[in-house]
C-alpha cells in the first residue's frame, strides 16, 4: 500500500473527524495531498492551519471543483455520490474510496496483524450495540476499541500505537458506500427503515448500501429475525464458504438464533447441539436499559461476540458493565410519581416507536424536523400507550395530524413556538398532563437543527427543564 500512494496526487474531501486523519495518513505514505472543504469558518481554519504546518494543501470554501491531476479521491461520508466532486471524478476516470475504505487497505502496514473487524450497522442502535460489543470484548480480557461512525477515527485505530486484538466497527450507509473491499470477520445489520433517502436517492439503494457490511463475511453474518429485509440482505451477500447466518429475536431462538427465554438471554446458534441445547448468557436485567430495544442491541453484541469465540461470562459481564451514553432512552428523574425520560437520540420515526415501546402510559414530547418522514405508522403502533403529547419545532402539524387521524382522544398540546426556550414550556405542560405512575418521554421522531444545534443539546434542554420543575426543586430542598 505505500507504495501505491507514494507520490500519488490525492484529493480528501472534507475536513472533520475523518477527513483530517485521512490526509494525515496520506502524506505520511508519501502522498501529494489536497484538501478541499466547503466551509472555511473557525473550526476548518484551525484543522487547516494543522495540516499545512505538514505540507498539506488546504483550500477551503470550494469543495465542488476537482484538483487538477487528481488520481484519487479519499472522502468523508458527508458527501452525496451525486456531490460535483464526484461527478467530475466520474467523469476523469478518477477513483473515489472513502476513509473506511483507506483504513481497511492500510491495515497492517505497520508491520503488525491486521486486527479483525466485527462490523455493526442498521438504522438504528449501532452506536449501543458496537459500545456493548467493546465491552463483551473487554470482558473476554482482549484489546479492543469501539470504532468508526462512533467518533473515533478507524485511520488511527489502523495506524495508532495502541494494538488491538480485534476491532468493534460502526458502519454507517454512507461510509459502506464508499468502502468496496472491506471485508469482515463476522457483521450485523440491525434493522432497516426508510431514513437518509435524500443521500441515497431510493430505499432500494440505502439498503444496498447496508448490505455491503456483509460481503466477504468469514464466520457470521448476524441479522435480525423480525426484520426480513436484514435476513435476505443476508442470503444476497457473496460470503465466504461457511459463513453462517445468526439470528437474534426477543422470542425464544430456533437453532441457529439468538433469543430469550423467561427473562434469559440464551444462544442457540454456538453451542454444540443447537437442535437440543441452549446457552444462558445473561438475564435480562444485566442490560442497561432493559427496554426491547436493547435487548435486541445487545442480542447482536452477544451473537457478533460468540462468532468471535467469546465465552458465555463474558457476554455476562460485559453488559452487566455497559452504561449507554447520554440522551438514549435516560432516565432523568422521578418528580411526583412520574417518570422523566431523555430518548433525544431518537430523530427518527423507527428510533422513536422503539422508544415508545418501552413505556405505558406515555405523555410524549415529539417534534422537529421531519426529514421527509410521515408518521402515520408511528401513530398507530404507539396509540394505545399515549396518555397525552406536547408538540413543538418547525414540523410538528405533521405529528399533529397523524395523531388526529389515528388517536383522536388524545390530549394534543402544540407549541407554537421553535425557540430553545420551548423545551422548558413543553415539559412544564407534560407535567400538567402526567399521572402517577405516567412516562413523560421526549423522543422526537426528528432531527433537532431547527431548535437546537444537535440532539445532545436538545436532551440537555429537556432534562434542564426536568430539574426546574416545582415538584423536583421540592424534592431536591428536602
Amino acid at each position: 500500500m505505500r507504495d501505491e500512494l507514494a507520490g500519488r496526487n490525492v484529493t480528501v474531501a472534507g475536513l472533520g473527524v475523518s477527513g483530517v486523519p485521512a490526509a494525515k495518513a496520506l502524506h505520511r505514505f508519501g502522498a501529494k495531498v489536497t484538501v478541499v472543504n466547503g466551509g472555511d469558518g473557525d473550526g476548518p481554519r484551525a484543522q487547516a492551519a494543522e495540516l499545512e504546518e505538514l505540507g498539506i494543501t488546504v483550500r477551503l470554501g470550494d469543495d465542488r471543483i476537482l484538483p487538477e491531476g487528481a488520481q484519487l479521491i479519499v472522502t468523508n461520508p458527508g458527501f452525496k455520490p451525486d456531490s460535483p466532486l464526484f461527478l467530475a471524478a466520474d467523469a476523469a476516470g478518477v477513483p473515489v474510496w472513502g476513509d473506511v475504505e483507506l483504513a481497511w487497505r492500510l491495515r497492517g502496514v505497520t508491520g503488525r496483524a491486521p486486527a479483525p473487524w466485527l462490523a455493526v450497522t442498521g438504522t438504528n442502535g449501532k452506536t449501543t450495540t458496537v459500545q456493548m460489543l467493546a465491552a463483551i470484548l473487554e470482558a473476554a480480557g482482549l484489546r479492543t476499541a469501539a470504532v468508526g461512525n462512533i467518533g473515533v477515527s478507524l485511520v488511527d485505530a489502523v495506524l495508532g500505537d495502541e494494538e488491538y486484538d480485534v476491532l468493534a466497527v460502526e458502519l454507517s450507509s454512507y461510509q459502506l458506500h464508499w468502502a468496496p473491499s472491506v471485508r469482515a470477520h463476522s457483521a450485523a445489520v440491525l434493522n432497516l427503515a426508510p431514513d437518509h433517502l435524500d443521500w441515497h436517492g431510493s430505499m432500494e439503494a440505502y439498503a444496498a448500501d447496508k448490505g455491503r457490511v456483509y460481503e466477504g463475511n468469514q464466520v457470521a453474518c448476524v441479522y435480525n429475525a423480525a426484520d426480513p429485509v436484514t435476513e435476505r440482505l443476508v442470503r444476497e451477500a457473496d460470503v465466504v464458504e461457511g459463513c453462517r447466518a445468526i439470528g437474534f429475536t426477543l422470542a425464544s431462538p430456533r437453532p441457529g438464533e439468538l433469543g430469550v427465554v423467561d427473562g434469559i438471554l440464551v444462544d442457540r446458534a454456538f453451542v454444540e447441539d443447537r437442535q437440543q441445547r441452549a446457552q444462558e448468557l445473561a438475564e435480562v436485567g444485566d442490560v442497561t436499559p432493559a427496554a426491547p430495544h436493547n435487548i435486541a442491541n445487545a442480542l447482536a453484541a452477544a451473537a457478533l461476540a460468540r462468532a468471535y469465540g467469546v465465552a458465555p461470562a463474558a457476554v455476562r459481564d460485559g453488559l452487566r458493565a455497559f452504561r449507554p451514553d447520554a440522551h438514549r432512552i435516560e432516565h432523568v428523574a422521578d418528580v411526583a410519581g412520574v417518570a422523566y425520560v431523555d430518548d433525544s437520540k431518537a430523530t427518527n420515526t423507527h428510533a422513536t416507536e422503539a422508544s415508545l415501546a418501552a413505556y405505558d402510559p406515555i405523555v410524549w414530547i415529539a417534534g422537529g424536523l421531519a426529514k421527509g418522514a410521515a408518521f402515520d405508522g408511528l401513530v398507530k403502533a404507539s396509540a394505545k400507550r399515549l396518555r397525552a403529547a406536547v408538540l413543538i419545532g418547525a414540523d410538528r402539524r405533521l405529528i399533529r395530524e397523524a395523531l388526529a387521524r389515528h388517536a383522536p382522544d388524545v390530549p394534543v398540546v402544540d407549541l407554537d413556538r421553535t425557540d430553545t426556550g420551548a423545551m422548558a414550556a413543553a415539559v412544564a405542560e407534560a407535567a400538567r398532563l402526567a399521572r402517577p405512575g405516567d412516562t413523560v418521554l421526549m423522543a422526537p421522531a426528528c432531527a433537532s437543527m431547527d431548535m437546537f444545534v444537535n440532539y445532545k443539546a436538545r436532551g440537555d434542554a429537556f432534562a434542564a427543564a426536568v430539574r426546574e420543575l416545582p415538584a423536583a426543586r421540592t424534592d431536591n430542598e428536602e
